[in-house]
């Protein structure tokens, strides 16, 4: 779906979805759990719905309900009993695939996943490097991995500056095998706060997780521990809510609602990056904890007073895009001055943005939305190439936008 979006300024309330991080881990928790959970105010965004669909193919039930309410039948960690490896399609979604290698190892003795998308070029290294020193199997041709064996307990040692995802799928799978485990980072934890919030849901459904002194992180926790049903409400989802921060920030006037300040998810910190680039003069800000916060950052840096510098931005090259590249193409097709480095973006502020040209999305929602939010601050109407990206986290984004006033036309 290709858009024309008119340039308008966006006034009105809103509440962002129910966040996707933290929507994969409930679903999980629930997955293995013993008995029926009940999540409430859970968006089936793509992704999402690759994550249960997963877990269905582990034995797990569920069901939706009116209101956002999704019902889940766990398996209680049960082992899987079929004849041959159970098959998971993760769709685009980094997140199912990295959490479910482990559990499926933890469980099944392995499994065949597929995905779409730029999903299984995606790097895997942590696990590959992992897995041969425990003595599990991986082969990948083409789009499909194959992983066999069986996890064990033991010591997982893991670099903390890859994604956290790697730390999250061992978290999920250890507490299900015998025998005392610990997750050791090799270098300083990057992302942090989405590995918290995993201790928290698993918390939640009763698995112990110690973790010692935070800079300098080890993760223990014991065996044969029993997932308990969950009954707990998805919060809002700070990461979407950055982007009605940057429209804010260029102009619009919407009041997000809903939003917990003291939320586990790390992305709440747009709120003071916000000021930070509210304040005029150069800024540099480090993003390697809260990388999807880069689109909507880097659309408020584009128009203001002064030089900004998004830093420790590597990991976004294997992204939906490279999205320090697709970050840089979509701002400067609307007349931004955005500057590409190998693991950083400089950008220079300026009054407004001519707008005009053809942005593409490159499959990616976060460029899609911060193309969106960007036109606020535009003198001309753009075209937007593969809108419909934004499906795979805010499936209503294009709802919200024209309810905020914003104007699009279908091409």
């Amino acid at each position: 779906m290709d858009l024309t979006i008119v340039p308008a300024k966006l006034r009105g309330k809103l509440t962002p979805p129910p966040s996707k991080s933290q929507a994969h881990r409930l679903i999980l928790c629930a997955a293995l759990a013993e008995g029926e959970s009940l999540l409430k105010n859970v968006a089936l965004s793509q992704d999402v719905e690759a994550t249960l669909c997963c877990a269905q193919i582990l034995g797990a039930r569920w069901r939706r309900e009116e209101g956002g309410r999704l019902r889940i039948w766990g398996t209680g960690g049960q082992l899987w009993s079929g004849k041959d490896l159970p098959r998971f399609d993760c769709g685009e979604s980094g997140s199912t695939l990295r959490f479910l290698i482990p559990v499926a190892l933890a469980l099944a003795g392995g499994g065949i996943f597929t995905g779409r998308g730029r999903l299984m070029e995606r790097p895997q290294e942590p696990y590959i490097r992992l897995f041969q020193e425990k003595g599990i199997s991986w082969e990948q041709e083409g789009g499909t991995l194959t992983v066999r064996g069986r996890l064990e307990a033991g010591e997982y040692r893991l670099p903390g500056n890859v994604s956290s995802q790697f730390f999250t799928g061992l978290l999920y799978a250890l507490p299900l095998v015998e025998g005392t485990s610990r997750i050791v980072p090799t270098t300083p934890v990057e992302s942090w706060d989405y590995i918290a919030m995993t201790v928290d849901a698993l918390a939640g459904a009763g698995v112990t997780v110690t973790v010692s002194h935070r800079a300098a992180t080890c993760f223990y926790m014991t065996g044969k521990m029993d997932y308990q049903a969950v009954d707990c409400t998805v919060e809002a989802d700070w990461s979407q809510a950055a982007f009605w921060y940057a429209a804010n920030f260029l102009g619009a006037e919407v009041a997000i609602q809903g939003l917990h300040p003291d939320s586990a998810q790390g992305d709440k910190a747009i709120a003071p990056f916000y000021w930070k680039l509210a304040r005029p003069g150069d800024v540099e800000l480090d993003v390697s904890q809260y990388p999807d916060l880069v689109p909507p950052l880097a659309a408020m840096a584009a128009v203001r007073r002064g030089t900004a510098r998004l830093t420790h931005a590597a990991r976004l090259r294997m992204k939906e895009s490279d999205r320090l590249s697709s970050v840089t193409a979509a701002l400067n097709t609307l007349g931004a001055q955005v500057e590409e480095h190998p693991d950083s973006l400089t950008i220079r502020g300026l009054d407004s943005l001519v707008g005009g040209g053809r942005v593409d999305c490159r499959n990616d929602h976060r460029i899609a939305m911060m193309a969106a939010v960007a036109a606020s601050a535009c003198e001309t109407p753009f075209t937007l190439l593969g809108a419909e990206c934004v499906e795979k986290s805010y499936p209503e984004f294009w709802k919200h936008y024209e309810m905020l006033g914003g104007k699009i036309d279908v091409l």
